[in-house]
């Protein structure tokens, strides 16, 4: 055969193995890739031609045409069910989709090893803090007293910081949620710095110029290459626009939106591991953790969030009537995701020795009359406005020249809904108030109960926090607030994050007042601004709007009614009312059924292979294959095998099952 020859005769095969195949999967009726059913119909063209003449002998040259004819009509009818025994077999083995294209599969392949070694990092970090056991089930050892929690709770922090920004990023929010950490955990983790070298200017400069589209030089009227703080995520430099406004500038990183990607994937898996193998993992809410703490983390990362905040901020603050309390402008037109420009407030932190010496040349009075005014504010946000500064610690709070507050550092914010908001609201006034039952019932409404509460226990409980923290003069909230998760803890409560977080805002705020005004009593402050708060929610303006809001919500449902009830009455009147259930409605309740349905089909297939087997081991040899084998003992073995795969199968299944419900 020539060159030509073969290029035909290949062309020829091509041809009819395509439109083999897109019969084939007409015929299955299932809308499968066509790669599989090209493979498929491969399969069958060059195993099944040798596979039929070893069941029925071929025609010989001088057959008649009849005979002819139905051979090849069996050969085309058994080579399509060969092409479907093949694409069953596939899809058993590897499912529709299961293989990716092979881009996504060398685009997969690239980050799975660049994963692994980001694992084996982590995993030479966990070793060397002494941390490997805790990867393994069953309760670790060595946490029993305060001073191995201690020990733990360092090494945890020391691993946290070698392990980069994400997990200095996850150790800070851990530090905050102290109705799942010990005390222990807390106090090491709040240690946890978000320091960082300082980044090249060239390379701040290309970031500057592809995000604005210019140099920076030329954007603005001068701006300085020393930052004025460096952060992982990022860095802040002053600058003036080209009017003469003082501006700063916050420049993300390079890169650090693809390692913050990378690292919540790794975390993201760990925990979900972490959660199946550990109990301690389980407890914690790991993975319902980690996925809170990635979307704060990638929220963190879009500038034009921040920007967004800024703007809701700015609104609540203004509404608040705080004169003395403001939050910095951005300028719009230059803000993306990875720089921000706002207005520049000239002063220092707040507890910065400048900053101190400043407040104290205040009049007298004026200091007290700061902390209240950013008491109220924050209590607005909590309350009422519903977004508010989670980490109002001295450093985020800036003190200007005029002895003005500013806020800084808005990336990342607590939203609370509506429903949220009221039953926090009725939470703190019962807390003021110092009623515990209007306070239990508050809290039940708060956090995620359980299915059984001892409200009596919850009751007292709350009664002694009050009675221990409540006298006049005593404004240890950081005391209130612990003793307050420590009682969520003990009763098995969830408190959603975003709650957490509004406990969080209020009790790093104590710590603020106390160095903007030593001896600030937060606790009457509160009380008097919870009262206030109650007596405006109860105002005649006030309740005629609630009830304003409230009928124009029920009035299409009040329209509605009674002809609803007009049908009811007539079909229970002619004997056509009828009440219509969703069997099965619980998912757990369709799972148990599929579980059972497959285990059931499971049998069938395995009783049924293993009788096969013995029948074709009981007519065996049938068609030689070789001199001393038959193609039945051929098939008998495989159906016998198939069988006992089958078997071991539910047998795991069912041990496995049994051990569950024995837990």
């Amino acid at each position: 055969m020539d060159a030509l020859g073969a290029q035909l005769y290949l062309w020829s095969v091509v041809i009819s193995v395509l439109l083999f195949a897109l019969f084939v999967r007409r015929v299955m009726g299932v809308r499968l890739s066509l790669a599989r059913t090209v493979l498929a119909a491969l399969i069958a063209t060059l195993v099944g031609p040798w596979l039929l003449t070893l069941l029925v002998p071929v025609p010989g040259d001088a057959a008649d045409p009849a005979t002819l004819v139905l051979y090849g009509t069996l050969m085309s009818v058994f080579l399509l069910i060969l092409a479907m025994f093949a694409l069953a077999v596939l899809e058993m083995l590897l499912p529709d989709g299961t293989l990716p294209g092979p881009v996504t599969a060398w685009r997969s392949l690239r980050g799975r090893l660049r994963r692994t070694r980001r694992y084996l990092r982590i995993l030479r970090i966990i070793a060397r803090h002494g941390l490997v056991r805790f990867l393994r089930g069953g309760a670790p050892r060595g946490v029993g007293t305060p001073e191995e929690r201690h020990e733990l709770a360092r090494s945890l922090r020391r691993a946290l910081e070698d392990g980069g920004v994400t997990f200095v990023k996850l150790g800070q929010q851990l530090s905050t949620r102290r109705d799942l950490l010990a005390p222990e955990f807390v106090t090491e983790l709040s240690h946890l710095q978000d320091d960082a070298a300082a980044l090249d200017w060239e390379r701040v400069a290309a970031t500057i110029t592809a995000e604005l589209g210019g140099p920076p030089e030329e954007l603005f009227g001068s701006i300085e290459e020393e930052p004025l703080a460096a952060a992982s995520v990022a860095q802040v430099h002053a600058a003036t626009t080209q009017d003469g406004q003082p501006v700063v500038l916050k420049v993300q990183r390079p890169g650090i939106r693809a390692q913050v990607a990378g690292d919540l994937e790794i975390l993201d898996r760990m925990a979900a591991t972490l959660t199946a193998h550990t109990t301690w993992a389980t407890n914690l809410g790991l993975s319902d953790l980690v996925t809170g703490f990635a979307a704060a983390l990638t929220e963190e990362l879009d500038f034009r969030i921040e920007q967004d905040n800024l703007a809701t901020v700015a609104a609540g603050v203004r509404s608040s009537g705080a004169e003395q309390i403001r939050v910095p402008a951005t300028l719009p037109q230059w803000c993306t995701p990875r720089v921000l420009v706002m207005e520049r407030v000239m002063g220092d932190p707040v507890g910065q020795p400048r900053a101190q010496a400043r407040l104290a040349g205040l009049p007298d009075g004026q200091r007290e009359e700061l902390a209240t005014d950013l008491l109220r504010v924050v209590l607005d946000q909590v309350t009422q406005h519903g977004v508010f500064h989670v980490d109002l610690h001295p450093g985020n709070l800036l003190v200007a020249e005029d002895g003005t507050l500013a806020m800084l550092d808005l990336g990342s914010v607590g939203r609370l809904g509506s429903q949220a908001r009221s039953s926090l609201t009725r939470l703190l006034a019962a807390l003021g108030m110092a009623d515990s039952v209007a306070a239990a019932d508050a809290l039940l409404e708060v956090v995620d109960r359980p299915d059984r509460v001892d409200e009596r226990r919850l009751e007292q409980e709350l009664g002694e926090i009050l009675l221990r923290f409540a006298p006049a003069g005593n404004a240890n909230v950081t005391g209130a607030v612990g003793e307050l998760f420590k009682l969520v803890a003990r009763h098995r409560f969830g408190i959603p994050p975003q709650l957490a977080a509004a406990f969080r805002a209020v009790a790093t705020l104590e710590g603020t007042l106390a160095v903007l005004s030593p001896g600030f009593d937060l606790v009457s402050s509160a009380r008097e601004a919870g009262e206030r708060q109650l007596a405006a929610a109860i105002a005649p303006t006030e309740l005629k709007q609630t009830a304003e809001r409230e009928l124009a919500t029920l009035l299409p449902l009040l329209r509605r009614l009674p002809r609803r009830m007009e049908r009811i009455a007539d079909a229970a009147e002619h004997g056509r009312l009828q009440v219509n259930t969703r069997l099965l409605a619980d998912p757990a309740d369709r799972r148990f059924l599929v579980r059972l349905w497959h285990q059931a089909l499971l049998t069938v297939l395995a009783a049924s292979a293993g009788l096969m087997s013995v029948v074709l081991f009981a007519v065996a040899p049938g068609p030689m294959v070789t001199e001393t084998v038959g193609l039945f003992h051929v098939l008998a073995t495989a159906l016998l095998a198939g069988s006992v795969i089958l078997v071991m199968r539910l047998l795991v299944v069912f041990f496995r099952h049994d051990e569950e419900a024995m837990k």
